[in-house]
């Protein structure tokens, strides 16, 4: 079965930040991004106070081809402060629908790109129970990227199999950075996912996330019980977030002084 193609009328988007939002519902999106490749990103809360503080992050989700609406903070600030509503996509919702219809397919021609050997592992062990073809071949651990990011040993393996999908699951920052720089030098267009934790929570390589929680804007609090330690300093990022709204609305907040001279 192939994936369907996007409507022509699925082009209705939200600015906010800066970032034009996609607007839709989430096969809605699969959709878009089957149909015209490129690279999508799903910031989370967390992930705006880095539009200030760095340009490459900054540059790489201006030039996304598609943004979901994954941060559930955002959607109800926006809907309090606007008045205007958007529809949220989360990027496990996003994942989990991506990944039923590739199962439907039969398809191994998905190319995954993981944080660690023990994701990869869990990334093997789910396949396995779930029947989900993925090949040892088409899984990349990727190195630690730093502020810039260029990796040409993954750039030649992705020309070399030439996958209709990429899964990138390295986390927020690093892998918008590595969506654009793939996006910008291959030799094609696939379709790039930049899907974070969201495959951990779906492989057991992360605690779980229930989809009433996930549906319910609850994830965050599942995230916050299982691994406080690592969550607590990040939903401190968020609580930016009100803030850059309420000042700068639909417009992209400026770089701070500190970052431009970096």
């Amino acid at each position: 079965m192939r994936m369907q193609t996007a409507p022509q009328h699925l082009n209705a988007t939200v600015q906010i930040l800066g970032i034009r939002f996609f607007n839709g519902d989430v096969d809605e999106a699969i959709a878009v991004m089957s149909q015209q490749g490129g690279y999508l990103v799903a910031p989370s809360g967390t992930c705006f106070a880095r539009l200030l503080e760095d340009e490459a992050y900054r540059r790489a989700v201006l030039a996304a081809d598609l943004a979901i609406a994954d941060s559930s903070l955002m959607v109800v600030l926006w809907r309090v402060f606007r008045r205007e509503n958007i529809e949220r996509v989360s990027g496990l919702k996003y994942l989990k629908h991506l990944l039923a219809q590739l199962k439907e397919q039969d398809t191994t021609d998905v190319f995954w790109i993981l944080p660690t050997e023990a994701a990869q592992h869990k990334l093997f062990d789910w396949s396995r129970q779930e029947r989900f073809p993925v090949e040892s071949d088409k899984c990349y651990v990727a190195p630690r990227y730093g502020s810039e990011v260029e990796d040409r040993n993954l750039l030649g393996l992705i020309q070399q199999h030439r996958p209709a999908h990429v899964i990138i699951a390295i986390g927020s920052g690093a892998q918008e950075k590595l969506g654009y720089y793939l996006r910008e030098n291959l030799s094609y267009r696939p379709a790039i996912h930049c899907i974070g934790a969201a495959l951990g929570f779906v492989t057991g390589d992360q605690p779980a996330i229930p989809d009433w929680a996930d549906g319910f804007y609850a994830g965050w609090l599942f995230r916050l019980v299982s691994q406080p330690r690592t969550f607590i300093p990040r939903l401190s990022r968020a609580l930016e977030l009100p803030w850059l709204i309420l000042k700068y609305g639909e417009n992209l907040p400026p770089l701070r002084a500190v970052a431009r001279r970096q």
